[in-house]
């Protein structure tokens, strides 16, 4: 025999070998790996189980729920907006019950806003500091309003804290001037003019055509006369 065939032969001894232990090893571990398996099945016909009549269905039902509420809401009839009428659920409930669907997080913001509109500052802060979204926009909005709620606490530094990060994201024509300007009589409050009179400045300078500029130069003249004195 020459050597290239008996080192075939070896090499093939070697591969049958290993064939013949992974056999054995499937054999004594055969209730092991079906139970294995039938986990992942379980697993993933769980969660498409789970979306499918459970999830979808709750956040459906939580999309019904809401309008009753948006009604009152957009009637200014907060009180009913928040609690519901007996007969349709307010965002407070609605939060509750649907929290994990896209509606309840929205029922977050308009609770927020609902006691924010009614004067209660620690519930708005705590529904909206509740509420997230990919809407960059739709975020800011909610810190700007959480900044809101701290200007009427009085707690300058908090309100001006939310305006800054209101105005750091999504920067626009639009919305950013009004945030600095916020931010800006915030920090006015809390005494802080010297960085009051920069977000002035910045208004001026980057955000020239909003409405926010037009007065602009009387801002920062109070903000340089207050640092004087």
């Amino acid at each position: 025999m020459s050597k290239a065939q008996k080192k075939h032969e070896d090499g093939f001894e070697q591969l049958e070998g290993a064939l013949t232990s992974g056999e054995q090893f499937i054999e004594k571990n055969q209730k092991m790996i079906v139970n294995v398996v039938l986990v992942l099945i379980v697993i993933v016909a769980g969660y498409f189980g789970y979306n499918r009549f459970i999830s979808e269905p709750h956040a459906q039902e939580a999309a019904n729920q809401i309008f009753g509420a948006q009604n009152y809401f957009e009637k200014d009839s907060f009180n009913l907006a928040l609690n519901g009428d007996g007969n349709i659920l307010g965002f407070v409930e609605i939060a509750d019950k649907y929290s994990s669907t896209p509606t309840g997080n929205l029922a977050k913001y308009y609770a927020g806003l609902s006691y924010l509109y009614t004067g209660d500052y620690q519930n708005a802060i705590k529904y909206l500091e509740k509420f997230s979204s990919d809407d960059l926009l739709l975020s800011n909005l909610a810190k700007a309003n959480i900044g809101d709620a701290y200007m009427q606490l009085g707690e300058y530094k908090k309100a001006a804290d939310y305006y800054k990060k209101a105005a750091a994201s999504k920067q626009n024509d639009f919305s950013t001037p009004i945030f600095l300007m916020k931010n800006a009589l915030a920090l006015e409050k809390d005494n802080n003019y010297s960085e009051a009179l920069k977000i002035y400045q910045q208004i001026e300078k980057e955000y020239p055509a909003s409405p926010e500029s037009r007065d602009i130069e009387k801002y920062i003249e109070r903000a340089q006369l207050k640092l004087k004195n």
